[in-house]
């Protein structure tokens, strides 16, 4: 594993109930996917299923922002990257990339910010001192990766300048 480079965690292939009337895979299962790839990167760190079984803590999503880069269609196989962009005790920052995985074109993108929750409590908690050392090990090796582009860029509608107007 390669961790000064966003991480490969998660492939598959869009499944026909993913499609819309449109004929291209609908807004909610683009998170679904990106939400499997999330989870594939908790089970890399420790941070998946058995986790939460063995120590009732897990992990929420607190913010997540999903752009639409070109159309997904039925049985695209589609490859998911992971990067950490920030860390604290108690929660991630990280950037998904969905890629198609035989042109490589990027698909789509999403950024989400997860707090690490004890759920006897409902309140977040910081992370044990073992699988932090693991994040900040990732996030040390991701620190020097250019920042995405769609990050911090405001939602609206473009405008074109008009040339020469008064």
């Amino acid at each position: 594993m390669n961790n000064s480079q966003p991480l490969a965690v998660f492939e598959t292939r869009i499944k026909p109930e993913w499609i819309d009337y449109n004929g291209h895979m609908n807004v909610a299962y683009y998170l679904t996917v990106f939400d499997l790839a999330a989870d594939a990167f908790n089970d890399l760190v420790g941070l998946g299923e058995a986790y939460r079984e063995n120590t009732g803590n897990s992990l929420f999503a607190l913010e997540t922002r999903v752009t639409y880069q070109r159309e997904v269609l039925v049985n695209d196989p589609v490859r998911i990257t992971f990067q950490l962009i920030d860390l604290d005790e108690k929660r991630i920052h990280f950037f998904e990339r969905m890629f198609h995985a035989e042109k490589d074109t990027l698909m789509a993108t999403a950024e989400q910010l997860v707090s690490h929750v004890d759920l006897k409590r409902r309140h977040s908690s910081a992370f044990p001192p073992a699988i932090y050392s693991k994040l900040k090990a990732l996030m040390d090796a991701h620190a020097n990766l250019p920042r995405p582009a769609e990050i911090d860029r405001p939602i609206g509608i473009r405008r074109k300048s008009k040339r020469g107007a008064a």
